[in-house]
């Protein structure tokens, strides 16, 4: 199975819907794509959150495929939203020196892309 990981740092709304709609499409195509939220995109997990937010639908349904695999631990806490992504589920993720490590998925074959 084609695995992919999407590692999102922008924290534009518009940027990260996209990440979103890549990682459903992966899904819904018969492929793996999990996405990590990096640097100030970490500060849209809060929002998404919202049912009011316009990104909440595809968040929740990315979030309830298991394809949100994490945040960064050392940004999530810089943006101050540690405490709420902890609390949406999301595992904070530092296993690079705070941050979330490449080289785990490059290990299990896995494409990388970054947003």
């Amino acid at each position: 199975m084609t695995k992919v990981v999407l590692f999102a740092f922008r924290p534009d709304p518009l940027c990260f819907l996209h990440t979103l709609l890549y990682a459903i499409d992966l899904d819904e195509n018969g492929m793996w794509g999990e996405i990590v939220v990096e640097g100030e995109a970490t500060r849209l997990i809060p929002e998404m959150a919202r049912p009011d937010h316009f990104l909440h639908g595809f968040y929740l349904k990315a979030k309830d495929r298991g394809m949100i695999y994490g945040a960064c631990r050392a940004c999530a806490t810089k943006m101050g939203v540690a405490e709420a992504i902890a609390a949406e589920g999301i595992p904070l993720i530092g296993d690079n020196h705070g941050h979330p490590s490449m080289a785990t998925f490059i290990k299990q074959d896995y494409s990388i892309i970054t947003l």
